[in-house]
């Protein structure tokens, strides 16, 4: 027997249209996303991913549409029913985006401290237990981002996301700039936090290995639209030529790439 909360997505979207200017970014997505699901948004560069998860975390308007967390309207929303609403957030910013002059353990616990108020000798307690959970020693907390190297920084910024055990995770190309090793063992950690925590986790990427080991399911965004929404089971017979084009990466096929001559 299901409850009606459980039946509610943890993400919907219907009909969100974004554009500046002539150029249309968004194009009428329809899009939900489940309490405990993992969605990866695929789709080249400029297609309009990140203008995506602006959207639903409030940063950009959407032109028309509507954009539901737990079932609450929260397209227009602000002040502090939107704080409470991006409460539930938490992210993993492409480049890990870690704050230069904090040491990792504040950077682990700026949400703890800035957010909701903690003190600071628990939320340092609370930051050096999450480094652990993503495989660092306590003796990184005391580092600056940069003594870190590349997948050490992605760790802490992983870490960061999930340490105000956020109920909705989203994660901006995981990957990027991560050797193929690390790139896979970021992966493992995705998967494994995400689970540990229950969360819904909505990501975007063009890494297609990253895609295939970290999402239930898969959703390609291609001129603003959604041309392809499946299980990630089944994306390698996916029938759709956007699709089969992208995931391995040919040259030829209708997706074309604009190069500029000079």
């Amino acid at each position: 027997m299901t409850t009606p909360e459980l039946d509610v997505p943890k993400i919907s979207l219907r009909g969100v249209k974004k554009a500046f200017g002539p150029k249309v970014v968004l194009d009428g997505i329809d899009l939900d996303v489940g309490r405990g699901e993992s969605v990866v948004i695929i789709g080249g560069s400029g297609t309009g991913k990140s203008v995506l998860l602006k959207s639903i975390l409030g940063i950009l308007q959407p032109d028309e549409g509507r954009i539901h967390i737990d079932g609450e309207d929260t397209t227009h929303i602000g002040g502090r029913d939107r704080e409470r609403a991006m409460a539930k957030f938490g992210m993993l910013f492409q480049g890990a985006a870690l704050f230069d002059s904090l040491p990792v353990w504040e950077n682990v616990a700026f949400g703890l401290i800035q957010g909701q108020r903690v003190g600071r000798r628990e939320a340092r307690e609370r930051a050096v237990a999450t480094l652990g959970a993503v495989g660092l020693s306590p003796d990184v907390a005391d580092l600056f981002p940069s003594e870190l190297s590349g997948g050490m920084q992605k760790r802490v910024g992983l870490a960061r996301a999930i340490c105000t055990r956020p109920e909705i995770i989203f994660f901006d190309e995981p990957t990027t700039g991560l050797d193929p090793i690390m790139a896979d063992v970021i992966n493992d950690l995705i998967v494994k936090c995400v689970k540990d925590l229950g969360a819904t986790a909505l990501s975007i990427t063009h890494d297609m290995a990253s895609a295939r080991k970290i999402a239930d399911r898969v959703a390609m965004l291609y001129q603003g639209k959604l041309i392809w929404v499946g299980p990630v089971s089944e994306i390698d017979n996916s029938g759709n030529p956007y699709v089969e084009q992208f995931i391995h990466g040919r040259a030829d096929g209708p997706i074309k790439m604009q190069i500029k001559a000079f």
